[in-house]
């Protein structure tokens, strides 16, 4: 990988140093002050030249070329049928004759939403609901554009448009908490990185679906207050409970199983995967130009084998095709997110120990590994199959860089972007343009629109407004640094620290992190830090505090073996590197080595636990939010994919666990957690509570109510920064 060195030397550099003109309060940060200004995302239209974009209530339509409007597609103010006040999202028709628009959506889990939506047919201007019983969750149109599947109550149903919108219920067995049809349960959703679980066929005659048996997976009554406490109105029902199917590590999961629906027919079929009731079923994919192949991706429980079956939706036979395994476990969704072309795919893989691109034909068989080298493939974003040219971000130019790429038939591998700072690109249909965000750490984000060869054809956002804004609070620049701990693992951070600190006057220092294995913090983007811009941590900064970053062994982009050092073994590893970076750091001259706290947020936490439990009593005190505190507490997919189930590995739970370290915790604590965590349940926190309680340790809790696991509402989000920064001038001054 690339040096330090030239890390830092290929960093842009914007911000400029020097006393703060205007002082920077917690409302700033809380209000996202220092948050690029949001675009919502890009529809690309299938001529290649234009795509779609919702801004307020409407839908314009723009050049990719010029970046220009060139048509208003949709104005809520001048529709005709249905009228509504607004709409949170949209999806375009594969036909681009109608529009589905996403209204009144209300959150179900992290990802997902159950929302009322609106077709708009664009040549009469006319507003029509979808469905009038009842709201609907992940719709989707066939590849016609003559249908629109959706799911409610766990069934799945069928809207033909050609039928006067004609409402078709194709299944008749879901049930919420037991039977799902075509959306995954909360498991799924949180660990696999989906939220709709059917799919069309090319041709739009069959329907398939993951089917969800979720009535054996332990159910949980999560407390639910009914307070909208930012907009100040409570409810005389101070709380009520609702339940959760979840299954913990070792615990009972869903059972899935795929069934396909033939539209013309309606006979519905159970496809012969053959997998037993521990096996997860994460995606399936139609093959495109070919009706009668359904790709179905399913992984043992250990997630390390991973096997792709080619399944006739109208036969139901399956085939294997393809089956690649991992010593440890294999890092999804990656692996999953495949490019169909015709004749082949083409999917991520970590088979020479790198996050790379490979080509397959149908059946399965390797044609080509597409890229390779001591770097990693961040992003796969498409293939001209035309000219054989694959399109894909990735940190080749620099271990915490994101730059976009593309190679050519011949292997020849062209940087389209900035090759320093991070990049990510949506691409036109056809592949010929594409829309580029571009941030460093010191840099606001930049969006441009660029051809494929990485021309600039026009600049949305050059960054600037931002960029004076955050000259004129004075925002630091961040250092990059690093060491190397007793065993000769490198590791890297960045800093900030006030212009005060010197040898004559260390200051206290806090650490950030979060530690979960594949995540890194430490980023050459805008958005590195808690907030972008870094903004809570130049506000610590301008209280005094030096806040540092390190990615410890177990993060990301740093290939395969670095990443899996933890497995079996969650959080020693991370803590012991925790731990030895606030040794090095404790050691500089303008930091105060007897003044360091810690801190993170869900694995973060956890890591905060398990550091000022490791043994060596660096941490004056910190903070966990939402943490983690026994593996045995947590979802299974997640947990067993890096510490298998608690019977095989025994050991190394116990190993893990931030309650069987709790008797050597050091340093003062604050326990932070929302009481409506439907993520890290409340449970992790009070039996982390009682170890403490009987080892007769004090300590610090907050809990809010009404609040899950990211504690969002500006009121909520602020009075939490609040807490922190009073117990850490509490602890630190």
């Amino acid at each position: 990988m690339n040096k330090l060195s030239v890390i830092i030397s290929s960093m842009a550099i914007c911000l400029s140093t020097g006393a703060s003109a205007r002082q920077l309060q917690l409302d700033d940060v809380v209000s996202g002050e220092f948050t690029p200004s949001v675009t919502e995302p890009i529809i690309p239209m299938a001529d290649g030249e234009h795509y779609l974009q919702a801004e307020g209530s409407q839908i314009l339509k723009y050049s990719f070329k010029t970046g220009q409007v060139t048509e208003t597609v949709l104005d809520l103010n001048t529709v005709k049928g249905d009228r509504i006040d607004k709409f949170s999202g949209f999806i375009l028709a594969p036909g681009e004759e109608t529009i589905l628009l996403e209204t009144r959506s209300t959150p179900v889990y992290r990802h997902s939403v159950s929302a009322e939506y609106y077709i708009f047919t664009i040549r009469n201007n006319k507003l029509e609901p979808l469905s009038q019983n009842g709201p609907q969750r992940s719709p989707a149109y066939s590849p016609d554009g003559h249908n629109i599947a959706f799911v409610r109550d766990g069934n799945l149903f069928l809207v033909k448009m050609l039928f006067g919108n004609a409402e078709i219920q194709v299944t008749k067995d879901g049930q919420p908490g037991k039977i799902l049809n075509g959306i995954p349960d909360w498991a799924y959703e949180e660990e696999f990185s989906f939220t709709r679980a059917f799919e069309f066929s090319a041709d739009s005659r069959m329907l398939a679906w993951i089917r969800f048996d979720e009535s054996q997976v332990d159910s949980y009554s999560l407390p639910f207050f009914s307070t909208e406490a930012d907009e100040g109105s409570y409810s005389q029902q101070l709380v009520s409970y609702r339940p959760q199917q979840y299954p913990t590590a070792g615990a009972t999961l869903s059972k899935a199983s795929v069934q396909s629906f033939d539209i013309k027919s309606s006979v519905i079929r159970d496809i012969n995967v053959p997998v037993d009731s521990n096996t997860y079923i994460p995606r399936i994919k139609f093959v495109e130009n070919d009706d009668n192949s359904l790709f179905v991706f399913t992984l043992n429980r250990l997630q390390n084998k991973l096997e792709i079956y080619s399944a006739n939706p109208r036969s139901t036979l399956c085939t294997l095709i393809l089956r690649q395994e991992d010593r440890r476990y294999i890092d999804c969704p990656g692996y999953m997110d495949t490019w169909f072309y015709n004749g082949g795919f083409i999917m991520q893989s970590e088979n020479d120990g790198h996050n790379h691109l490979y080509q397959y034909n149908l059946n399965g068989k390797l044609v080509k590994q597409l890229t390779s080298g001591n770097w990693e493939v961040t992003r796969f974003l498409g293939y001209d199959a035309k000219s054989g040219t694959v399109y894909y971000e990735s940190n080749e130019s620099g271990m915490y860089d994101n730059a976009v790429w593309k190679l050519d038939s011949k292997g020849r591998r062209t940087c389209l972007t900035e090759r320093s700072g991070t990049s990510c690109a949506t691409f036109s249909t056809g592949m010929k343009y594409f829309h580029n965000s571009w941030s460093s750490m010191d840099c606001p984000t930049r969006i441009t629109l660029r051809d494929n060869s990485g021309k600039v054809l026009s600049t949305i956002d050059d960054g600037s407004l931002l960029e004076r804004k955050a000259e004129e609070y004075g925002l630091l620049k961040k250092e990059m640094f690093s060491f190397k701990t007793d065993d000769g693992t490198e590791l890297y951070g960045w800093m900030i620290k006030p212009e005060s600190a010197s040898q004559s006057n260390p200051v206290p220092l806090i650490m950030f992190q979060y530690s979960g294995p594949g995540y890194n913090k430490v980023l050459n983007s805008w958005n590195t830090g808690f907030y972008p811009g870094a903004s809570f941590e130049n506000l610590l900064a301008q209280n005094g505090y030096a806040v540092a970053v390190v990615d410890g062994r177990g993060t990301g982009r740093r290939g395969a073996d670095f990443k899996k050092q933890t497995y079996l073994h969650l959080g020693v590893l991370e803590a012991d590197d925790q731990v030895a970076a606030a040794q090095y750091l404790g050691g500089l001259p303008y930091i105060d080595g007897e003044r360091i706290a810690i801190w993170g947020w869900s694995y973060g936490g956890y890591t905060t636990l398990m550091s000022m439990s490791q043994g060596t009593p660096v941490f004056k005190c910190g903070v966990a939010v939402a943490p983690v505190t026994d593996w045995r507490y947590y979802d299974a997919p997640y947990t067993e994919r890096f510490m298998q189930e608690p019977k095989q590995n025994a050991n190394g739970y116990d190993e893990s666990s931030a309650i069987g370290r709790a008797d050597k915790l050091s340093g003062r604590l604050l326990l932070i957690h929302g009481i409506d965590d439907d993520n890290v349940f409340l449970s992790n926190s009070t039996a982390y509570i009682d170890a403490l309680v009987q080892n007769g340790t004090d300590f610090d809790l907050m809990v809010y109510p009404g609040k899950n696991h990211s504690i969002e509402g500006s009121a909520y989000r602020k009075h939490l920064l609040q807490k922190m920064i009073g117990f850490f001038d509490e602890n630190l001054k």
